[in-house]
């Protein structure tokens, strides 16, 4: 949910210092605001009578790049708007909850309102966000997120009032009313980039892995190598379905028309968007020593416009940063996306910078209807998708009442 009218200033060494953390205020309209607000909130309504398995929210703070600094009010929003697709809340940075008990709250809300449909995503959350807007110890973080995630899975699973005397949170009663629907909680997704701690978290969880890059699925090779190493070394299933990327998309009836709807609004997303101060992309403390050892930036930190400057439409096509062009074209390329990095969830952007409604409609229709039906079939006849919602059957969920 990006701010759709930053100013042409904004761009990498002009005016604006950052689209993160101290982005002046009187930039943001809040006339303007509201409209984006019920735009995106239609975008996601509209995709979910399209037929998509979920449409997705999430968390960030002081940000023109992000509009949702409480992803949860939007999935309430959506939860009453829709009836059959998952609501993926990609989702709380649990660490900055104070208690952590808040998440379990309000994650089982949106579970039982939605009748079982939530996807409760845990990311330990951008530097940005963390240290930066919400004064966050980067050293400690981590250790804050583990107790935290702890906290919030016992108080879903524990069929009696106890006590919780961590290092972070005390409280001498956890008896989290309503619980979930979904038993013995919902799926757990663990967004991030290329953090060897969290890999090796996730995988003993056994949970699942949200690579949110920027840079495309040709540059993410590399990091999803890594990982499908990690889930092999420590003897974990070659499951396709524990793990999913995030890819920018833009579909049109022909490669021309796709350029002329999709150059301004993904120029715009990486040159204003994500015109991120270097500054804010990294804290001491923040990634580890083995991390930065191997090399593996945070994601936020890929392809901003203080890293590389701008690019033209042929790059941003050529480098897998946008997949784009006519159906055969992004049909043929989300294909290699999902083999060449092992994917049983493709999370999409189709909505991206300043891309209006009508054609971000349009982006979502053509894709739902001539694209989708090639991709479905890829995994479903050798693997189980073990990461995803069981909610209540049509007949156990309350119905709309009728309109007088």
């Amino acid at each position: 949910m990006p701010y759709p009218e930053l100013p042409d200033e904004f761009g990498a060494g002009k005016k604006y210092h950052s689209s993160a953390v101290d982005v002046p205020i009187e930039l943001f309209d809040p006339a303007i605001g509201h409209r984006a607000y019920n735009d995106y909130l239609d975008e996601l309504e509209y995709a979910a009578e399209l037929g998509y398995d979920g449409i997705c929210v999430n968390e960030h703070h002081q940000q023109a790049y992000g509009l949702m600094p409480s992803p949860n009010l939007m999935a309430a929003s959506l939860a009453r708007r829709t009836s059959k697709t998952a609501l993926v809340v990609l989702g709380n940075s649990i660490a900055l909850y104070n208690p952590p008990t808040r998440v379990a709250e309000e994650f089982a809300m949106l579970d039982v309102i939605s009748g079982g449909r939530l996807v409760a995503g845990f990311p330990v959350g951008t530097v940005m966000d963390t240290a930066y807007a919400y004064g966050a110890t980067p050293e400690t973080l981590r250790e804050k997120y583990k107790e935290a995630h702890d906290l919030i899975v016992k108080a879903w699973t524990e069929p009696e009032p106890f006590a919780w005397n961590g290092k972070y949170t005390q409280l001498r009663y956890v008896n989290t009313w309503p619980r979930p629907i979904q038993k013995p909680h919902p799926p757990i997704w663990v967004p991030g980039g290329g953090s060897i701690e969290t890999w090796e978290w996730i995988t003993e969880q056994d949970y699942f892995f949200a690579y949110l890059s920027y840079g495309g699925y040709l540059s993410a090779e590399r990091v999803m190598n890594g990982y499908w190493d990690h889930v092999k070394g420590a003897g974990r299933d070659q499951n396709p379905y524990r793990a999913g990327f995030l890819q920018f998309v833009g579909v049109a009836e022909t490669e021309r028309e796709a350029e002329e709807i999709y150059e301004e609004p993904i120029k715009y997303f990486f040159d204003r968007c994500l015109n991120i101060d270097r500054g804010f992309t990294d804290a001491p403390g923040y990634r580890s020593l083995r991390s930065i050892q191997a090399g593996l930036r945070t994601s936020a930190a890929g392809r901003s416009s203080m890293f590389g400057g701008p690019r033209d439409w042929k790059q941003y096509v050529e480098d897998g940063t946008l997949i784009s062009g006519s159906v055969e074209q992004v049909t043929e390329k989300m294909r290699e996306l999902i083999k060449k990095l092992r994917i049983g969830h493709l999370m999409m952007l189709m909505q991206f910078g300043n891309l209006g409604k009508e054609a971000t409609m349009m982006n979502s229709r053509l894709f739902a209807e001539k694209v989708m039906p090639e991709l479905k079939d890829l995994w479903d006849d050798e693997w189980e998708d073990r990461w995803w919602i069981n909610p209540l059957t049509t007949a156990q969920t309350a119905q709309p009442a009728a309109v007088l």
